[in-house]
């Protein structure tokens, strides 16, 4: 029997329920529309489209895949953040909403055509960078991460948002190589979810990010040992910094940042209420040594 756009979407969200998905209403409706090239408009307007036998055998294999917990994000290799879409897959970290912290406070800070630079540490997909220049068409960028893969991600997510020729990205371990005082902000979502904690996290997570942008080792602050010093050491006098956190790591990841010469570090919660973005300046007064 074929189905209909409406029979697809309830067909889809039932068998999602029956695995104890959360939020299946929307996880169908995303792979009802991308299966049979629907928009959530279609779905309302012209419930009784009927899918094509090749759309059908498409959402089959994708209610399959969710059903296995593969991300919705990794079955249709994209996923919205900000007001971006983004290509994503297995070499990357999925963006998601809390990350959004450290977009929304950049660009609060400076002003749609001010010029600046900004840092990007382990950009991933390229989520927080881009988002950011493509609002402030003056910026320019700079992106590291260690790992290929993530890199060649986040390339093809520049050019496809028309952003290449103002971001450049470089392979290395963190700021190895970068000038003092370089950058008048810098942004990082490092791993920092402690070594052991990883087997408990749902599957889509455990699974299916990448175990090197999760592991913040024994207790999850590894990489904000190294990251603080050096995030004060290419800061430009006067610049800011925003880093993801762990709800529950306020205290020590300011500590951190405090010690390393930061000024006026503090935490902004997501919409959840939860603890998780530090951020903070580099002294004005500050001079080169």
């Amino acid at each position: 029997m074929t189905l209909t756009l409406l029979q697809a979407w309830q067909s889809a969200k039932t068998r999602l329920e029956a695995v104890g998905l959360v939020g299946p209403v929307i996880d169908a409706r995303l792979l009802v529309e991308a299966a049979a090239d629907a928009t959530r408009a279609d779905i309302v307007t012209d419930p009784h489209r009927a899918l094509t036998p090749e759309q059908e055998e498409r959402l089959a294999d994708y209610i399959s895949r969710r059903e296995r917990r593969e991300p919705v994000s990794h079955i249709l290799g994209r996923k919205g953040f900000w007001k971006v879409m983004l290509a994503v897959n297995a070499d990357v970290l999925t963006p998601r909403p809390e990350t959004e912290v450290i977009v929304d406070y950049v660009l609060k800070q400076f002003p749609e055509h001010m010029a600046f630079d900004i840092l990007d540490l382990g950009v991933g997909s390229g989520a927080i960078i881009l988002s950011i220049l493509a609002e402030r068409p003056a910026a320019k960028g700079l992106a590291t991460d260690i790992s290929d893969e993530a890199l060649a991600v986040a390339r093809e997510n520049a050019s496809n948002l028309g952003l290449a020729g103002r971001v450049a990205f470089a392979r290395g371990d963190w700021t190895a190589g970068l000038q003092d005082a370089s950058f008048d902000v810098i942004v990082s979502n490092p791993p920092y979810i402690a070594s052991d904690v990883i087997e408990t996290l749902e599957p889509e997570v455990r699974q299916f990010d990448p175990r090197l942008a999760l592991d913040g080792g024994a207790d999850g602050l590894d990489a904000y040992r190294h990251l603080a010093p050096e995030i004060m050491r290419v800061l430009k006098p006067g610049g800011l910094f925003a880093v993801e956190i762990g709800y529950d790591q306020k205290e020590q990841v300011e500590a951190l940042f405090n010690e390393a010469g930061g000024s006026e570090v503090w935490t902004i919660k997501d919409l959840s209420t939860n603890d998780r973005v530090v951020v903070g300046v580099k002294n004005p007064l500050e001079t080169r040594k």
